[in-house]
C-alpha cells in the first residue's frame, strides 16, 4: 500500500511568509512616501539654514541705517602709540593729538606678618575717590587654628560683598617676608588705594604692618593734549579709550616723549576694509548659492550625478531666479557690474578689486546707495540687500515663511502616514492570524491523515503475513 506524504513546514514561519507578501506592495509604497518626505524636510532644512546664514551676513555688513558696505578709519601716524577706528558717521578729518600719559591700574603692597591674633577687628580700605571698602576680619581665621595669616586677610578682601571686585588681593614671600599685594581691577588714580586702617584691632602688629605701604604700581589716569602738549586742551580720565569725535574711538598704548611732535590722526575712507565687506558679500552670496545648486541639480545618469532632493521644486528653483534678479537689479543707474561684481558661467560671483577700488574713488556714496540697507526686522530695507533680504524674509519667516509653512505640512504628512503604518500594520497582524489558524489546521489534518495512512500500511501490512 502506498505510503501517503506531506510537506514540511512551520505554521508561524509561513504565516509571517505569507502575511509579509500580503503587504508588500503597500508597504513599499508607503516607505517610498516615508523616505521622501524625510529627505524633503532635510532639505528644507538644509536651505533654511543656508538662507539664515546669508541673512544673518548681509544684516552683519549693512544692517539698518547705522551701517553700511562703505568702511571708514581711523589711522594714527604712530600705531605704537594710538590705534583708532570710525564708524560710519564719521566725518572725514584730520585731527593732532599729544600723548602724555597713559592710564594705569594701581598696585601697592604690605608687609604682612604670620602668627597674627584673630578676630582682628575691621580693614578700611580707602580708595583713590575717597570710598571706604570695609573688610570684617572676624571670620578671615578660616581654618580657626588660633592664628590669621596673610593669605586668609587676602582672600577675605577678595571675598567681601563692600570689595565689589574692585581690589584683587593676593601674597607675595620673597625670603621669608611675606606681602599682601592690593591691584586695582581698573586702571585711574580714583580706583587706586589711598590708605589701609584699622579699627578694633586686638593685635598691634597688624596695625604696625599696615602702616607702611609700598607702591609697586602708581594708578594713574590717561592725560591727552589735542593739539600740542601745554598749548592744547588738555583730556584727562580715567580709561585709555578716547570717544572725544564722533563716531570715533581711539585707545592709547603708551606716552609720548616730551619732546615729540603730536600725533596725526586721520579720519577717512577705508579701502581694505571697504574690499573686505564686498568680498564677504560675494562669498556669503556664493554659499547660498552653491546652496541651492546642490538642492536643485539635476542628475546626469551618464556623468554619475544624482539628482538634487528638490530638483523637481519649482518654489526653490524660483527662489534661485529671484535672488539673480536683486542681483541685477540697478540703483541710479549703477549695478553690481558697476563695482566690478561678475557673474560667472556657474552662476556664482567674482570680484574685481581694482575696479571697485576705482568705482568708489570716483563716486563717494555709491556703493552704499546701491548695496542699500537690509535688517533683521525689515525696517529700512533698501537697494540690493534690502530686496535680498525681504525675498529670504518671506521663506525665514518664523510664523508664516515658505519653510515654515511647508514644515507644517510636512509634519502633518508624517502623522497621515504613521497613521496608514498603523492601519497596514493592522492589516498584517489580520493576515498573519488567518494564515496561522489555515496552516495550524492543515497541519493538525496532516497529522491525522498521515497517522491514519500508517495505521493502514501496518494493518495490511501484518494480514498479509498471516
Amino acid at each position: 500500500m502506498a505510503v501517503i506524504t506531506s510537506p514540511t513546514y512551520d505554521p508561524q514561519t509561513t504565516a509571517t511568509n505569507l502575511a509579509n507578501a500580503y503587504i508588500k506592495a503597500p508597504q513599499a509604497v508607503l516607505d517610498a512616501q516615508v523616505a521622501r518626505n524625510k529627505s524633503d524636510t532635510a532639505a528644507m532644512a538644509t536651505l533654511g539654514s543656508a538662507l539664515s546664514t546669508f541673512q544673518s551676513a548681509i544684516n552683519a555688513l549693512a544692517g539698518g541705517a547705522s551701517k553700511t558696505i562703505s568702511a571708514r578709519g581711523a589711522t594714527f601716524s604712530d600705531t605704537t602709540i594710538a590705534t583708532g577706528t570710525a564708524g560710519t558717521l564719521a566725518a572725514a578729518a584730520s585731527y593732532s593729538f599729544f600723548v602724555e600719559q597713559v592710564a594705569t591700574a594701581g598696585q601697592v603692597s604690605f608687609g604682612i606678618s604670620n602668627g597674627l591674633a584673630p578676630n582682628n577687628g575691621k580693614l578700611n580700605i580707602k580708595m583713590g575717590d575717597s570710598s571706604i571698602i570695609e573688610i570684617d576680619l572676624a571670620t578671615a581665621n578660616t581654618d580657626n587654628n588660633g592664628e590669621l595669616t596673610p593669605k586668609e586677610i587676602a582672600a577675605a578682601i577678595n571675598a567681601s560683598s563692600n570689595n565689589n571686585g574692585k581690589l584683587t588681593a593676593s601674597t607675595i614671600t620673597i625670603k621669608g617676608d611675606t606681602r599682601l599685594v592690593l591691584t586695582s581691577t581698573k586702571t585711574g588714580k580714583d580706583a587706586g588705594v589711598e590708605d589701609i586702617t584699622l579699627t578694633g584691632a586686638t593685635d598691634p602688629i597688624l596695625s604696625a604692618d599696615l602702616a607702611s605701604k609700598t607702591v609697586l604700581t602708581g594708578a594713574n589716569n590717561a592725560i591727552v593734549w589735542s593739539g600740542p602738549k601745554t598749548t592744547g586742551t588738555k583730556i584727562e580720565q580715567a580709561s585709555n579709550t578716547f570717544t572725544v569725535i564722533d563716531d570715533v574711538s581711539f585707545t592709547i598704548a603708551k606716552a609720548q616723549g616730551a619732546s615729540d611732535a603730536p600725533l596725526t590722526l586721520k579720519v577717512g575712507a577705508d579701502t581694505a576694509a571697504t574690499t573686505a565687506n564686498v568680498q564677504s558679500f560675494v562669498t556669503a552670496y556664493n554659499n547660498l548659492y552653491t546652496a541651492i545648486g546642490a538642492l536643485t541639480q539635476a542628475g546626469n545618469a551618464a556623468n554619475g550625478v544624482s539628482a538634487g532632493v528638490l530638483s523637481a521644486d519649482s518654489g526653490v528653483k524660483a527662489l534661485r531666479d529671484q535672488l539673480g534678479t536683486a542681483l541685477r537689479a540697478a540703483t541710479g543707474g549703477l549695478s553690481l557690474v558697476s563695482f566690478g561684481i561678475t557673474g560667472n558661467r556657474d552662476g556664482t560671483l567674482s570680484l574685481d578689486t581694482a575696479r571697485l577700488t576705482k568705482a568708489v574713488a570716483a563716486n563717494p556714496g555709491s556703493l552704499d546707495t546701491m548695496f542699500g540697507s537690509s535688517s533683521s526686522l525689515g525696517l529700512n530695507d533698501s537697494g540690493v540687500l534690502g530686496k535680498m533680504n525681504k525675498l529670504i524674509s518671506s521663506w525665514t519667516d518664523a510664523s508664516k515663511g515658505t519653510i515654515s509653512v511647508r514644515k507644517q505640512a510636512s509634519d502633518k504628512l508624517q502623522s497621515q502616514l504613521a497613521d496608514r503604518q498603523t492601519a497596514l500594520e493592522v492589516q498584517f497582524n489580520n493576515a498573519y492570524r488567518r494564515y496561522l489558524t489555515q496552516f495550524t489546521t492543515l497541519q493538525q489534518l496532516q497529522s491525522s491523515m498521515t497517522n491514519t495512512s500508517n495505521l493502514f500500511t501496518e494493518l495490511f501490512s501484518s494480514s498479509s503475513k498471516t
